[in-house]
């Protein structure tokens, strides 16, 4: 592509607001007064007038308060902790110990055990929760259970 000697290469900014002379200043092409012409002024979400997108959209579900209170783990997960810590984790496997190893976040307050996995060790596990998969896996292992009732 070659350049035409009449086209400007470096164009300079135009400087609003700086005298009438320029042909841009006073308003400096903003109009006159009113919302938009101030600066900083962002009108969201607003459709001019129309019924806005958040509101013409149903409400739905909720958020439960008690939700995010129940550590879940996997047989998998169990047995991998298990491993790693060869004599830390003797027999005896809850959510006391769990904290204590800093193995999970001290937020939780119930321990739910699920099936996902193999578990190779009789090991001692109560928890509050169970899934039928992960009790038939447990006792298979030659491991117990004990349901906390809260």
């Amino acid at each position: 592509m070659e350049l035409n000697s009449l086209t400007k290469i470096n164009k300079k900014k135009i400087r609003l607001g700086r005298g009438i002379g320029s042909g841009k200043g006073k308003t400096s092409s903003r109009g006159h007064k009113g919302q938009k012409s101030r600066s900083g002024v962002a009108i969201k979400s607003f459709e001019g007038g129309q019924m806005p997108l958040y509101r013409r959209l149903p409400k739905r579900g909720f958020k439960s308060i008690k939700k995010g209170n129940i550590a879940i783990l996997n047989l998998s997960k169990i047995q991998n902790i298990l491993d790693k810590s060869k004599k830390d984790i003797n027999k005896t496997f809850d959510l006391k110990i769990l904290k204590e190893k800093n193995l999970i976040n001290k937020k939780f307050l119930k321990l739910k055990i699920l099936g996902t996995g193999e578990l190779k060790k009789n090991i001692e596990i109560s928890a509050h929760f169970v899934s039928k998969q992960a009790l038939n896996k447990i006792e298979k292992a030659g491991g117990k259970i004990s349901i906390i009732k809260k």
